[in-house]
C-alpha cells in the first residue's frame, strides 16, 4: 500500500481533546482521531464517513449519533475512533443521494443500492489494519455493531465487542431494521 501519513496535530472539540492524524491512500483521506495516551487495549471505533448524518444531523440513519457518542466515549476512555472516507457504504455522496430518493419511493436501503447496481454494502477495512499497525496496536475492543467489520478486521485481536445502539426514530426505524433483520447487525 502506497500511504501517505501526516504529522500529528491538537484536536480540541467538544467531546475532548484529541490528537489527529491523516493517511492518505490514493485519493481517500482517513482520519484517526484519538487520545494521546491510549489505553493498552484500547477502545477503538471505525467510522464510515456519513456527511448527511455526521454533519447535517440527518434522522435517516444513525450514523451521526454513533459518532458523537464514540467521541465522548473515547475521550473518557483514552480511545480512538478511525473515520473511514466510504461515504455511503463506499458508493460516494452523489449515489448515495440517489438511494435516499428511491428510498423515497419505497425501497429500502440494501434495494436502492442493487438498483444502482451496487452490493447492499461496499465498504473494505484493509486501511484499519494498515493504521491500528502504524498505532503498535494488536488488540483491540471494537465498538461495533457490525459482524462484518468484526470479519474483516482479521489480523488485529478484537478481545471484545461493544455495542453502539442509538434510539430509533420514525425516520430511520425501517433502515435499522433491514440492518439488522437483512445485515446482521447486532442491534
Amino acid at each position: 500500500m502506497n500511504i501517505k501519513i501526516s504529522e500529528v496535530a491538537n484536536l480540541p472539540t467538544r467531546f475532548g481533546d484529541f490528537k489527529v492524524k491523516a493517511f492518505k491512500e490514493g485519493n481517500k483521506e482517513h482520519l484517526v482521531i484519538f487520545k494521546e495516551n491510549l489505553d493498552e487495549i484500547p477502545v477503538v471505533r471505525v467510522h464510515s464517513e456519513c456527511l448527511t448524518g455526521d454533519a447535517l444531523g440527518s434522522l435517516k440513519c444513525d450514523c451521526g449519533a454513533q459518532l458523537e457518542y464514540a467521541l465522548t466515549l473515547v475521550s473518557q476512555i483514552n480511545g480512538m475512533v478511525i473515520y473511514l472516507r466510504q461515504e455511503g457504504r463506499n458508493i460516494g455522496l452523489l449515489n448515495k443521494i440517489n438511494a435516499y430518493a428511491l428510498q423515497d419511493k419505497g425501497l429500502n436501503t440494501i434495494e436502492a443500492n442493487h438498483q444502482l447496481g451496487f452490493g447492499a454494502d461496499e465498504r473494505t477495512y484493509e486501511m484499519v489494519t494498515f493504521i491500528l499497525h502504524h498505532f503498535n496496536i494488536h488488540k483491540i475492543k471494537l465498538l461495533t455493531n457490525n459482524p462484518d467489520k468484526i470479519k474483516s478486521i482479521s489480523s488485529i485481536e478484537i478481545v471484545e465487542r461493544l455495542p453502539i445502539v442509538m434510539k430509533s426514530n420514525k425516520y430511520n426505524e425501517a433502515y435499522l431494521n433491514v440492518k439488522k433483520d437483512d445485515m446482521g447487525h447486532l442491534l
